[in-house]
């Protein structure tokens, strides 16, 4: 369907976003409205207040709608955590039909096969990614539908949640009065506005540093090969210039966002900042290299961390076009060249694209997930698809099924 409005809204630990796209006639995508506001209500991804969820996300869409001159009536909506956690499994069936066809049937058999998993009763399977087919030992197949076989093997990537944290967010959203066409995890709609289809092909590793976590997803031959998460985002960085600086944590931010760097390359001996005093005591002058002896550890703990996760996946070998930093926490000057030096790989900055209209207002890193889920709602939802209230009981079995669609028809 042509000429379509897009909505994608990341709802973060520090800021919630909101991005507006419209699909033109001939095809071609525009950022039409840009909104962001203050996150109150969350706490590492996960939602601890509700009504502050709320009213955050009615900022972030309000002022989005107002740009845009549209009525909002409906959402994409990324959901990440410290409580995501992932797995790869296989699984075999035997194909049914005499003559030995491979049918959507049986590639839905060894799906199930492969997610018979025995999990804790507070979480659940969210996603179901098939990684590859395998056909009488005949490997690398992508869609085994049509061929002939007498045995089908799959190989999937299996990420669970916690089921109150989708939940949560699901409702936070429609009790701001908007409807959820569907929710994805974030690292994976990031890598829909900053990766390429090479990048993936030959191997790379995405780390989103957001606000409160890191979301770190491993790509190789095409597909999701590890998702992993680290407890440890921007906030934490912001906590250490506040107690450090003796300041309050807006002017942290704000300080952070001005003059953070993590390298004392990009500093003189001179260069000063002025830090805001606390409980009316005057402002007072510091040498900017303090707030690198400040932000350079937490950082650096920050990407060893994510070494260490993307190290224990066994794939950090294969990323031969290294790795993409993006999401607030890679605006820090001199991240990607930290991020190079403890990895070991070639690092670059991600930032969003494929996109015309308002690009300015999109062009950072801290927009890239809004962005991705635009790009999923225009190239993958399926439109007879949506979540209902939940006065039904059936909210979660919602939130399953639109997690399966997605990653059927996009891996």
């Amino acid at each position: 369907m042509e000429g379509r409005i897009i909505t994608g809204l990341d709802i973060g630990t520090t800021k919630i976003c909101a991005v507006v796209v419209k699909e033109d006639l001939d095809g071609k995508l525009n950022v039409v409205g840009v909104g962001s506001s203050p996150s109150y209500g969350l706490r590492k991804g996960v939602v601890v207040n509700i009504d502050k969820t709320v009213q955050s996300v009615q900022d972030a869409v309000e002022e989005a709608q107002h740009m845009a001159g549209v009525d909002i009536e409906s959402v994409f909506v990324g959901i990440a955590g410290d409580h995501i956690r992932s797995i790869n499994s296989k699984g075999m069936v035997g194909v049914a039909r005499d003559d030995h066809e491979i049918t959507e049937a049986d590639v839905e058999r060894a799906i199930n096969a492969a997610k018979a998993l025995a999990l804790p009763i507070d979480r659940e399977i969210i996603h179901v990614i098939p990684q590859e087919f395998i056909v009488d030992d005949q490997d690398g197949i992508r869609d085994p539908i049509g061929m002939s076989g007498v045995r089908l093997e799959v190989e999937v990537h299996i990420v669970t949640a916690a089921v109150t944290s989708a939940q949560n967010i699901v409702k936070s959203v429609q009790r701001a009065g908007y409807g959820v066409e569907e929710i994805i995890l974030e690292p994976l709609a990031s890598s829909l506005a900053v990766l390429d289809d090479d990048e993936r092909t030959l191997g790379v590793a995405l780390v989103d540093l957001g606000g409160g976590t890191s979301d770190i997803a491993m790509f190789f031959d095409g597909h999701i090969q590890h998702t992993s998460v680290v407890a440890l985002g921007g906030q934490h960085v912001t906590n250490d210039i506040a107690i450090g600086l003796r300041t309050p944590q807006e002017q942290a931010e704000e300080i952070k966002l001005s003059y953070g760097t993590v390298s004392r390359d990009t500093i003189g001996d001179d260069d000063t900042i002025m830090v805001p005093g606390v409980g009316g005591r005057p402002s007072r002058t510091i040498s900017k290299s303090v707030l690198v002896d400040i932000a350079g550890p937490r950082m650096e703990e920050m990407l060893n961390l994510a070494y260490q996760k993307m190290k224990n996946s066994e794939l950090l070998e294969l990323m031969a076009a290294g790795a993409v930093v993006t999401g607030g926490g890679a605006l820090l000057e001199g991240v990607p060249a930290m991020a190079e030096r403890i990895w070991g790989i070639p690092v670059r900055l991600g930032i969003p694209k494929h996109m015309g209209g308002l690009t300015d207002s999109i062009r950072s890193p801290k927009f890239s997930t809004a962005v991705g889920l635009c790009l999923y709602g225009i190239e993958y939802h399926d439109v007879d698809r949506g979540f209902s209230s939940g006065a039904d009981g059936n909210l979660w079995d919602d939130v399953l099924g639109s997690f399966k669609q997605f990653f059927h028809r996009f891996f």
